[in-house]
């Protein structure tokens, strides 16, 4: 199955989940009088609007490369990404306002039907599956926006769980309060979980790497090319998932062009063999001993 078709196929199932638990629990929640239930139901309807901007964005990642956009378009799984942090910190701030409202309202507030345990204890065991599920199929197509909402719907298990938590201490000591103050903190727990995506998407769109050592892997993957040496100003950026890689390598200056290109060729090859998911890789050739001293970008070796 095609990465694209992993990507809508786990988008929908996702949708579809979420969906029935996001209906379950506000009709629920409301019906029990849970602030912290609806509020939970709220976060769950959030998962299908990012599930559904999944199915989109998944479909516009497969377009071919064009004249305007010549590395294709999947640096829209990055934009979506950065998108869905926007909308689950928007839920978590619709939230928080909600639960400081009902904790300081003066309206005499009442103990939640017992109901609102049942579909609490229902919606963490479908989290949990759900999460599994898009935190497997995220690892095995490389994803960050499957492995991001898979996160997601973790922090939903916990948020659950949070939830049937102070339903329990609001039964056994008989504080409708503790509901409002449940819901208070869960909404800060979805607030840090949006801030902590939003920056993590910020490495794609700022054409960083989440993982330096893949500037060592270049390194060594130069120094087993016989006749290339001195690797510098080395670049490297993701595109979706996978890597550009630009590099400068010195060569020996009374070879021919051939020769040169052919090193280049086999430089290419080994970083390949090396680090996983590159997208492209360009090789600069330069004659040893006349690197440049004021080059700005890139890394050298020992700097990482």
């Amino acid at each position: 199955m095609s990465r694209e078709k992993i990507l809508i196929k786990t988008s929908w199932i996702s949708t579809i989940g979420n969906a029935i638990l996001s209906v379950s629990k506000i009709i629920i929640g409301l019906f029990a009088g849970s602030l912290a239930v609806v509020g939970d139901g709220i976060d769950s309807a959030t998962d299908v609007l990012i599930s559904i901007v999944m199915i989109f964005t998944a479909r516009v990642m497969n377009r071919p490369p064009s004249k305007k956009y010549v590395f294709g378009y999947e640096k829209a799984e990055g934009i979506a990404t950065k998108i869905l942090s926007l909308v689950i910190f928007y839920a978590g701030m619709q939230m928080l306002v909600s639960s400081i409202q009902n904790i300081f309202c003066d309206e005499m507030k009442e103990i939640p039907s017992a109901i609102a345990i049942y579909v609490t204890i229902f919606s963490i065991i479908g989290k949990l599956l759900l999460a599994s599920y898009q935190y497997k199929q995220g690892k095995k197509i490389d994803s960050s926006m499957l492995t991001a909402n898979a996160i997601n719907m973790r922090n939903d298990v916990i948020i659950s769980a949070g939830v049937l938590l102070g339903l329990l201490f609001t039964f056994l000591l008989k504080l409708p309060i503790l509901d409002s103050i449940t819901g208070l903190i869960i909404s800060l727990f979805i607030i840090k979980s949006s801030i902590g995506i939003f920056m993590d998407s910020n490495v794609e769109l700022m054409d960083g790497v989440k993982d330096v050592n893949v500037y060592n892997k270049i390194f060594e993957a130069v120094e087993k090319v016989p006749g290339a040496s001195n690797p510098h100003r080395v670049r490297s950026r993701m595109i979706g998932n996978r890597y550009i890689i630009t590099l400068d390598i010195e060569v020996n200056p009374h070879i021919t062009i051939t020769q040169a290109h052919e090193i280049a060729g086999a430089v290419e090859k080994s970083i390949e063999d090396s680090v996983d998911n590159v997208y492209d890789i360009l090789v600069h050739v330069e004659p040893a001993g006349e690197c440049q001293t004021d080059e700005k970008f890139g890394v050298n070796k020992g700097m990482v």
